[in-house]
């Protein structure tokens, strides 16, 4: 077989989904259907201007939360918990067993493991002179009451 490789910084969403398609149709043969769905929770100002929010999805009976921004005039209140705990509340209605996502070492690393998060990897000098945190979290369905 000929083939010829291309290396470009131009990030064209139709190369993306040809790259993707045959690694989504393997990735179903060996793991089954993703039923992958995004899970976005806003925070908006007054003005009905979006300033923040949780960005995730679910998928493989796990939530993974991308993008997690309080607003800094509002960290300290709650805020980012409340997101959490909406979000976790929601995978859990949808099947979710676990939960994880990253974060800088200058960003929230500690919140995360307040409110349940645990360490399970760490990219260390990434960026340099920092590290990048792996996270998760087990989900658990309430128990019924007696």
């Amino acid at each position: 077989m000929n083939y010829k490789l291309s290396l470009t910084d131009i990030a064209d969403e139709q190369v993306r989904k040809a790259i993707l398609g045959p690694l989504t149709e393997y990735n179903t043969s060996q793991a089954g259907a993703r039923n992958s769905s995004p899970l976005v929770i806003t925070i908006a100002d007054e003005a009905g201007e979006i300033v923040g929010g949780l960005w995730g999805h679910t998928g493989y009976e796990w939530l993974f939360t991308q993008l997690l921004v309080v607003p800094a005039s509002h960290r300290g209140m709650g805020i980012g918990s409340k997101l959490l705990s909406m979000a976790e509340e929601e995978a859990i209605y949808r099947g979710c067993t676990g939960a994880w996502l990253d974060t800088f070492e200058f960003q929230a690393r500690g919140f995360y493991e307040r409110i349940g998060y645990t360490c399970f990897a760490e990219l260390p000098n990434y960026p340099t002179g920092f590290s990048r945190y792996f996270m998760k979290k087990s989900l658990r369905k309430p128990s019924p009451e007696a």
